[in-house]
C-alpha cells in the first residue's frame, strides 16, 4: 500500500533565471539520452526514523536549496530557463510493504522505477523521496534526484548539512554558503564570465587542432546490441593504486588517469591519448558549497608511450591540473567552436572518451590494504537504448575496492576489446606496484 503525505515548504532564492554552464551540460546529455541522468539512492535504516523525521528532512532540503525548488520553463524554440520557488507543497511517499515481503527487494524496485521515468521538468520538484515502512518500521529511504538540481559533490554538501541540522528546529544554524544557480547563471553571462570562458575555449581549441582525429582504430562491430554496459570490480586495483600513490607522493586519482591512458593506448593503438574528464570545479571561488551542479567536461592530452609508468602517473598529475583549469566555459561558445574547428580541418576530431571519477571519499593509505585482495568481478549489464559517448569510464566508491562501470559503443570498442581494456588497466598498476617505478608504461 502507498500513501503520501503533503509537504509544506518556503525558502530564499526565488526568482526565474537562465541555466548555469554546469546545469546546461546536463541538459544537453538528458536531451541525447532522453533521460532525467538521475541520481540515486537506497539507504537502509536501523528503525530509529519515523515517516515524520523523513518530512522534516524533505522539507529541510527543499526550503534550504534553490536549485531543490527549481523547475523548468521553455520558449517558444524550446530553450530551457528555471524558475525558483518561494515556497510550494511536495509529497513523501510512504510504502508499506507487507510482513512476508522484503523490504530491501520492494526499494530497490521502487528506485529503479523512479530512475527510470523522466522527471517531469515544468511541473515536478526535483526531489523523490520515499520512506519504505515493514512491520510498522521505516527499514530504507529512496530518493532520486533530477541531476539538473544536484551533482555528486552537492549531495555531498546536502549530507554534510543535515548531520549538522537541528531536527528539534527543523533548520541549520549556519545559512547556506553556496551561490544561488540564478546567480551564478548572472554572472557566467557577464563579462567575467565572458572572459573566463574565453581563456578556457582557447585552451580547447589548440588542443583539438594540434590532435589526431581518430581515437579508436577500425573495428568490426559485435553482433549484439551497440550500446552496452560493463561493471568492474576488483579489489588488487585498489591495493596496487595505493601503493603506486604511496610511492609517487600523490593520490590515486593521477594513478588511475594514467594507467586508463595506458590500457586504452595498449587497446586501441592510439597514442597520445586525447579524453576528456569530468571536472568539479568546486575548487573555484563559491563554489564549494554549491549543491546545484558545476561539472564540466575538461580535455587532457597525454603520452605514455614507452615511459616508466611512475613518469605516466607524473604527466597525468600535470595533465590533469591543466585540463581542470580550462573546465568551466559556456557550452554555447563551446559548441561552435568544435564545428568550426572540424570544418577548418576538413575532419570531425573524435573527443568520445570520457574519465569520471566521482569518488568523494578521503584517499586511503596502503596500511589499509588486505594483504591477499579478493578477486575481481566482471558483469555486463542490460544494453543502453542510447549513449551519447563513445567510451565513458566511471570510477565509483566501493567497500575494499574500485569500480568501473564502463559504458561503450560497441561500433567504436567490441565488447572483447572492453574486456581486455579493463584487465590491462588492472595490470599495468598490479605490475608498477609490484616492479616500481621500471615498468615500462605501454610495455
Amino acid at each position: 500500500m502507498t500513501d503520501r503525505i503533503v509537504v509544506p515548504f518556503a525558502g530564499p532564492g526565488s526568482g526565474t533565471g537562465g541555466l548555469t554552464w554546469g546545469q546546461r551540460q546536463i541538459w544537453d546529455a538528458m536531451v541525447a539520452t532522453d533521460t532525467s541522468q538521475s541520481l540515486r539512492a537506497v539507504v537502509p535504516l536501523d528503525g530509529a526514523k519515523t515517516v515524520e523525521d523523513l518530512a522534516g528532512e524533505l522539507r529541510f532540503f527543499l526550503s534550504r536549496y534553490p536549485s531543490m525548488r527549481s523547475r523548468l520553463t521553455f520558449d517558444e524554440q524550446g530553450r530551457p530557463a528555471q524558475v525558483v520557488a518561494g515556497s510550494g507543497q511536495a509529497e513523501l511517499v510512504v510504502l508499506d510493504v507487507l510482513d512476508a515481503d522484503d523490504p530491501a527487494r520492494a526499494a530497490e524496485e521502487l528506485a529503479d522505477r523512479w530512475e527510470a521515468t523522466k522527471f517531469d521538468y515544468e511541473n515536478e520538484w526535483p526531489m523523490r523521496l520515499a520512506a519504505v515502512r515493514h512491520g510498522g518500521a521505516v527499514t530504507h529511504v529512496v530518493v532520486v534526484l533530477n541531476h539538473l538540481a544536484a551533482d555528486a559533490g552537492g549531495v555531498a554538501v546536502m549530507m554534510e548539512d543535515l548531520s549538522a541540522r537541528d531536527p528539534a528546529a527543523d533548520e541549520q544554524a549556519e545559512p547556506p554558503g553556496g551561490i544561488a544557480p540564478t546567480d551564478l547563471a548572472d554572472w557566467q553571462d557577464g563579462p567575467a564570465g565572458r572572459r573566463q570562458s574565453d581563456s578556457a575555449l582557447r585552451y580547447w581549441e589548440r588542443l583539438l587542432r594540434a590532435a589526431e582525429p581518430e581515437r579508436f582504430g577500425p573495428v568490426v562491430p559485435d553482433d549484439g546490441p551497440r550500446f552496452r554496459q560493463l561493471t568492474f570490480r576488483s579489489p588488487a586495483l585498489l591495493a596496487a593504486a595505493r601503493i603506486v600513490a604511496a610511492r609517487t607522493g600523490g593520490g590515486t586519482a593521477p594513478v588511475l588517469l594514467a594507467a586508463y591512458a595506458v590500457a586504452l593506448a595498449r587497446t586501441t593503438g592510439v597514442h597520445p591519448v586525447l579524453t576528456q574528464t569530468i571536472v568539479s570545479n568546486r575548487f573555484r571561488p563559491g563554489l564549494a558549497a554549491a549543491v546545484h551542479p558545476v561539472s564540466q567536461n575538461g580535455l587532457l592530452q597525454l603520452d605514455v608511450a614507452e615511459v616508466p609508468f611512475d613518469v605516466a602517473v607524473e604527466r597525468a598529475a600535470r595533465a590533469s591540473v591543466l585540463g581542470s583549469k580550462h573546465a568551466y566555459y559556456d557550452p554555447g561558445p563551446w559548441e561552435a567552436l568544435k564545428q568550426r574547428v572540424d570544418r577548418e580541418r576538413g575532419v570531425v576530431v573524435d573527443i568520445g572518451c570520457v574519465l569520471n571519477d566521482r569518488r568523494l571519499g578521503s584517499e586511503p593509505t596502503p596500511d589499509a590494504v588486505e594483504s591477499s585482495p579478493g578477486p575481481n568481478t566482471l558483469v555486463w549489464g542490460e544494453p543502453l537504448p542510447l549513449f551519447n559517448e563513445r567510451l565513458m569510464v566511471t570510477v565509483d566508491e566501493a567497500p575494499d575496492a574500485i569500480e568501473l562501470l564502463v559504458e561503450v559503443d560497441t561500433h567504436a570498442m567490441t565488447a572483447p576489446m572492453v574486456e581486455a581494456f579493463v584487465l590491462a588497466l588492472e595490470s599495468v598498476v598490479q605490475d608498477a606496484a609490484r616492479v616500481g617505478d621500471d615498468v615500462r608504461a605501454t610495455s
